[in-house]
């Protein structure tokens, strides 16, 4: 029975922002447990040397920020016979800066890519879900879900608001079969962070400051997406799981 909970065989699942990162490291967790993947993104170049990396993975390039291209890009995949069972929605960006400073556009796009994009691709892939009866989302969140840091008040903004929108999901669409969660990664070393992995100083800060006393590695990501897409999370909906090395739980 153990493995069979987890099994992604037969289902299929979308990834936004997934032609590096956090959402290639997904895609290829999903893919090993079984799932055929698509991947997603506004590049079609880097999302085909993606693509080339995962077996049988297909493409679907569209701007998670434009909600008629959304629609449009997914409506017209779906009619092609190709269920999204499985959403990722992990489309993300970052700016840096101190908050009385912060640039106005810097601001508004923050909140195009981190959290309308979850509301357009969320929408957009669960007609179609509640149309069938089940469906699987996973929103990927931060630990700045829970917490801030000086500089980046903004993103933190954001991503508490893809929490609470997890949270939405599930109460307005658990009822329809669909399960709704997120995940909330700590500091992991991706394209993201480079400039902070590549600064001792605030590495040498991150190591203190968790109690894992590490950077996580993007792979460490893949056993909480696949649990999440699988059956095994059944009855798990509007659920946001940190996985940070513990630095949510420590002061």
């Amino acid at each position: 029975m153990g493995h069979r909970l987890f099994d992604l065989t037969g289902r299929r699942a979308l990834i936004t922002g997934s032609s590096q990162g956090i959402g290639f490291a997904l895609a290829e967790g999903l893919a090993e447990a079984g799932a055929s993947v698509v991947l997603n993104g506004r590049d079609k170049g880097k999302l085909a040397a993606a693509a080339a990396r995962i077996a049988g993975a297909e493409v679907l390039a569209f701007d998670a920020t434009d909600h008629e291209a959304v629609r449009a890009a997914v409506d017209a995949f779906e009619a092609q016979g190709k269920p999204i069972d499985i959403l990722v929605n992990n489309a993300g960006m970052q700016h840096r800066a101190p908050l009385e400073e912060f640039p106005a556009e810097a601001f508004e796009r923050l909140l195009q890519t981190n959290i309308a994009s979850v509301f357009h691709v969320g929408q957009a892939v669960a007609r179609h879900m509640i149309a069938r009866g089940r469906g699987k989302i996973i929103n990927i969140a931060s630990v700045q879900t829970a917490l801030a840091r000086p500089g980046i008040a903004p993103y933190t903004a954001t991503k508490g608001a893809v929490g609470n929108l997890t949270k939405g999901m599930a109460t307005d669409w658990a009822k329809h079969g669909l399960s709704c969660n997120a995940i909330a990664p700590g500091y992991f070393d991706t394209p993201l962070n480079a400039a902070l992995v590549a600064d001792p100083a605030f590495s040498a800060w991150l190591e203190k400051r968790t109690p894992a006393g590490r950077w996580g590695k993007v792979e460490e990501l893949q056993g909480a997406c696949v649990f999440l897409a699988s059956e095994a999370a059944s009855f798990v909906n509007g659920h946001v799981l940190y996985v940070d090395g513990g630095i949510t739980a420590s002061l």
